[in-house]
């Protein structure tokens, strides 16, 4: 039984149950390469560069060109999530509590989802024929927390989008793939405050802060207070290409609604999915050192 309903018991009366603050499912699921596995391990083949020869002879032998193969897998996690309404707590309360809990609970496994991305966005990924090689993040793709600050530890500001900008363009990352960027309130609020001496800019960062555009220079942001923070206690604003970062779906979030005879015919609301992540392509992912002050 839950211990926690009691906090919803009507007093008086209540029209129905408030659902607290709280993130509501995925904001990183439509944002990333989705593909569907079978299985614990999922495993992605992929071609890397290659480079025409020139000919230099009349009748010269066919060349034979190498192509450079590499592999990811990806690990599947399961996640679920239940609790237990008695019957007396629905006679307690005004309204049935189950569809709040129920989309309390879908909304849990959307968070889930994101921190799996986020987690995965610059820890290890695993490459190699069998999966069994550890491939660190590349710490080139860090924007330094100073960039913009005149020496100093600084938040988001115009010059590290730039310079974000410019490590994905130097790396050849295809224009046409949508770019994208996570960042929390208060970084959004420290870039709003970076770009009122810059008016070309500052109307543009105004409009993202409320919420009335989504994408500045190139990037479409997304906000969400779910990101890390590095070694020096800096945020990390990640940002990246849709197709370096990978959620890999063995069972899409499943919800069952039933009663339990075995806890005295109790209604159990239950939720369960199968996922993981991984990032594919170091040069293609990478993150913001931002200053929280």
């Amino acid at each position: 039984m839950s211990v926690e309903i009691d906090t919803a018991f009507v007093q008086h009366y209540a029209q129905n149950v408030t659902l607290l603050a709280q993130q509501k499912g995925s904001r990183l699921r439509d944002a990333v390469r989705v593909e569907s596995i079978t299985g614990r391990n999922g495993f992605f083949d992929q071609i890397g560069q290659v480079a025409a020869r020139r000919r230099t002879t009349r009748h010269a032998d066919t060349p034979r060109m190498d192509t450079p193969h590499a592999r990811r897998r990806v690990s599947l996690v399961d996640y679920d999530w239940a609790d237990l309404i008695d019957q007396e707590d629905k006679v307690r309360m005004l309204t049935d509590p189950t569809s709040a809990y129920a989309r309390a609970a879908a909304w849990a496994m959307g968070r889930a989802m994101d921190d799996a991305l986020i987690e995965a966005a610059d820890g290890i990924a695993y490459s190699g024929q069998d999966g069994s090689t550890a491939t660190n993040f590349d710490s080139a793709m860090v924007i330094d927390v100073q960039v913009g600050g005149s020496a100093s530890d600084v938040g988001l500001n115009i010059e590290k989008l730039l310079a974000a900008k410019e490590t994905l363009d130097s790396n050849d990352v295809d224009p046409d793939v949508p770019r994208f960027m996570a960042v929390n309130a208060k970084q959004l609020k420290n870039l709003l405050g970076e770009t009122q001496v810059q008016s070309a800019d500052y109307n543009s960062v105004k409009a993202l802060v409320q919420g009335d555009i989504d994408t500045f220079l190139g990037f479409r942001f997304i906000r969400t207070e779910r990101i890390g923070i590095d070694s020096a206690s800096d945020h990390k604003v990640l940002y990246w290409a849709r197709d370096g970062l990978l959620l890999a779906l063995g069972q899409e979030p499943q919800a069952r609604i039933s009663e339990r005879d075995d806890k005295n015919y109790a209604m159990q609301v239950f939720y369960s999915m199968a996922i993981g992540a991984s990032r594919m392509e170091e040069s293609q992912i990478g993150y913001i050192a931002c200053d929280p002050s």
